[in-house]
């Protein structure tokens, strides 16, 4: 008797979409989860939005500001000015005193101020008698001794000392004695003028004073009567 191969057992199984269930008990049981199975995965649900801005609550930025302003240049100290110079004050030069004398009596007179100028403190030193009508007595007497001898008592400054106007070695002490003579009254003026160039503080005219005193001026500066 010929062997039939034995057939293959048949599992039921859940048919596929669309194939009605054998059962309706069996339906139940695959719908109804068993006990002690995870539950079924509840769909996820997406979180909402975030709400867009409306153009009235989005801020709009204002104009850029542009680059700063350089700051302008502060002054800077003035330069001190420098004061132009003005004209240079002429100097005022000696006081002067007039001694007015009779013609003749203007060596006499002036010998008296030379006394008298001693007397007051003056140091003989400081004291240069000047003549313009001939030379002193005492100038005579010191150049018989010669010339040399006769400047260097100028040079020594020891003694009162006696000269002409018209002398042409510089001289300049602080009192000159000036004897105006009788043939020299209508250059008195021009004698004072040489006269003054040779005094420091003080210079004293004894002789024809009268053209000095009609409100002459020598020098820029009035001469006293």
């Amino acid at each position: 008797m010929p062997v039939f191969p034995e057939e293959p057992e048949i599992h039921e199984s859940i048919p596929g979409p669309g194939v009605p269930f054998p059962r309706e008990s069996d339906a139940q049981a695959l719908s109804t989860p068993a006990a002690g199975s995870a539950s079924p995965v509840s769909p996820t649900v997406e979180a909402p939005a975030a709400a867009r801005p409306t153009p009235a609550s989005v801020q709009v930025p204002g104009p850029r500001p542009g680059p700063p302003r350089p700051a302008a240049p502060r002054p800077g100290p003035r330069a001190a000015q420098i004061p132009k110079p003005g004209p240079r004050p002429t100097p005022a030069g000696p006081t002067v005193q007039l001694v007015p004398s009779a013609v003749g009596a203007a060596l006499e007179r002036a010998d008296e101020a030379v006394d008298l100028l001693l007397e007051s403190g003056r140091e003989p030193g400081d004291i240069l008698v000047l003549t313009s009508d001939g030379p002193h007595p005492w100038q005579q007497h010191e150049m018989s001794f010669g010339e040399d001898h006769y400047w260097a008592q100028l040079a020594e400054g020891g003694d009162v000392f006696y000269a002409d106007l018209a002398l042409t070695r510089p001289a300049r002490r602080e009192v000159v004695v000036l004897v105006l003579g009788a043939s020299e009254p209508g250059r008195a003026v021009l004698a004072l003028e040489k006269a003054r160039t040779h005094a420091a503080s003080l210079l004293v005219v004894c002789g024809t004073t009268a053209q000095l005193t009609e409100g002459s001026a020598v020098g820029g500066q009035p001469v006293p009567a």
